[in-house]
């Protein structure tokens, strides 16, 4: 089966092969040396990631992805982000922490926002693209952006009917005895830009967070957690009154910082695409260093 988004063809293997023929196959219309050039430069991945040898071998139900020349030149000059999909009216992206999702003006650094805008550019000066949401900058994993601004409406409008999933990893401080919960609370940011968590209505923002154990030691848990609303800091604050804060997280009462950054991830977003009507379902692997903390 072969799918085809800006930039990019999928090509998903139904019988093992190995790499080079299976290029070859498909791409009749160029000599194998032509072939061979699309694999040297880079072009080519097996399920995300980036392969060069001949030989690489393909089992059945992988996907064989081969970028056009210029869209393998751009995405190479991507820093700290990796685009998980593109179409004409989306970008989905792959966050890593220390990067910002948007800067204001003034702020020289390349923050996701502006390097995707670049990236669009390089096929239409036209082009543009427009904030959904936000990951805070020591925040990583799974993040979207629309490429117009009906788009953008559209997803902010009905964002909390057409996210169907908002799931992150949480690395948190000491041993969590309880296997799952339920945080209910009401969210008021306070003047001095930290938001405080209350267990009664104060005219604050209410926020709901679930949670479940994956995993733990003595001194960290490793947490899955779904929001059932996307207020700022949500997962910070209400780990914090949890008893467990994030770790790393001074602000919100985090004693270590063994990752040398949050210990928090955007493992999955999953929502309704309003062009299409489909379920979109992206994830992004949960870093190995926050399972390292937990063995």
């Amino acid at each position: 089966m072969i799918s085809i988004k800006t930039g990019v063809t999928d090509y998903q293997i139904t019988e093992p092969t190995t790499l080079l023929p299976f290029l070859i196959e498909t791409h009749a219309h160029l000599s194998r040396n032509a072939v061979k050039a699309i694999l040297t430069r880079g072009q080519v991945a097996v399920d995300g990631k980036k392969v060069t040898q001949h030989n690489h071998p393909l089992a059945v139900g992988q996907t064989v992805s081969v970028m056009n020349n210029k869209t393998a030149m751009i995405k190479t000059a991507l820093k700290g982000i990796r685009i998980l999909h593109e179409d004409d009216s989306i970008i989905v992206i792959h966050k890593d922490a220390g990067v910002l999702s948007m800067g204001d003006r003034s702020q020289a650094e390349m923050t996701a926002y502006r390097q995707l805008t670049q990236y669009v550019k390089e096929t239409n000066k036209n082009n543009r693209i427009f904030i959904v949401h936000r990951l805070d900058r020591d925040t990583s994993g799974v993040m979207l952006y629309a490429k117009t601004e009906a788009m953008k409406e559209a997803l902010q409008q009905d964002w909390h009917t057409i996210v169907k999933e908002r799931i992150y990893t949480a690395l948190v401080e000491g041993e969590v005895a309880e296997a799952e919960g339920t945080i209910k609370s009401w969210l008021m940011e306070s003047k001095a830009m930290k938001v405080h968590s209350y267990n009664y209505d104060n005219g604050g923002k209410y926020a709901v967070t679930h949670w479940k154990k994956v995993r733990n030691n003595k001194d960290f848990s490793l947490l899955e957690v779904e929001l059932e609303t996307g207020r700022k800091n949500q997962i910070r604050v209400h780990m914090e009154s949890l008893g467990h804060p994030v770790a790393g997280d001074k602000k919100y009462g985090a004693l270590r910082n063994p990752l040398k950054r949050l210990g928090l991830h955007a493992t999955t977003l999953a929502f309704i695409h309003p062009t299409t009507g489909k379920l979109e379902r992206y994830t992004s692997k949960v870093p190995k260093e926050f399972m390292t903390q937990t063995k």
